[in-house]
């Protein structure tokens, strides 16, 4: 559902900043979509958000100094422009039998597109791979990948990542503890 116009509309752009192709048609809502960009009350919002994903709408309203319902058409339209991408509960990963991080360097046979595409193809079917990045430098990519115990990652290792057409090397890397965590950007 697109942002009502008017006055309470988030960070309205001026008639000035909106491109008209004709002088007699207002934008679309998808022309102010595109120009609208995220403002201090959004930011709020964001870092509120990202707090307490459970937050009441009420609530962080009250946090952030709006009423109710400016606060839920920002919600939407974050939401919407894809800036809340969805919510999610953290899980203690060591309290759910996963205590171990492995950071995995990979490096490829070749970097051609197919090769790219095939390897992050597979890496998305992996459940036990919860990070992979494409890396510049000596690797090509870096996967973090969460197990049970050694065996498992043995096992992950010998049936699934050195199976894959394409992989040269790979370099493991153990998490001995865990310093920082957050899911919380600076915003």
């Amino acid at each position: 559902m697109p942002p009502p116009m008017g006055r309470d509309l988030p960070n309205s752009a001026p008639a000035s900043r909106i491109s008209v192709t004709s002088a007699n048609r207002a934008p679309v809502q998808g022309e102010i979509m595109q120009r609208r960009q995220i403002d201090a009350i959004d930011r709020k919002i964001l870092a509120e958000m990202q707090r307490d994903g459970r937050v009441t709408v009420q609530d962080l309203a009250a946090r952030i100094g709006l009423s109710a319902s400016p606060c839920l058409r920002r919600i939407r339209w974050l939401e919407e422009a894809g800036i809340l991408k969805g919510y999610v509960a953290l899980v203690d990963q060591a309290k759910v039998g996963l205590p171990i991080s492995v950071f995995a360097s990979v490096k490829l046979e070749r970097q051609r597109e197919e090769e790219l595409d095939r390897f992050a193809e597979a890496v998305a079917r992996w459940p036990e791979v919860v990070e992979c990045y494409l890396m510049t430098g000596r690797h090509d990519y870096l996967v973090r990948v969460v197990v049970p115990d050694l065996a498992a990652y043995e096992r992950f290792l010998k049936d699934k990542l050195t199976r894959l057409d394409g992989v040269g090397s790979i370099e493991s890397s153990f998490a001995l503890g865990q310093v920082k965590y957050t899911n919380v950007l600076p915003v």
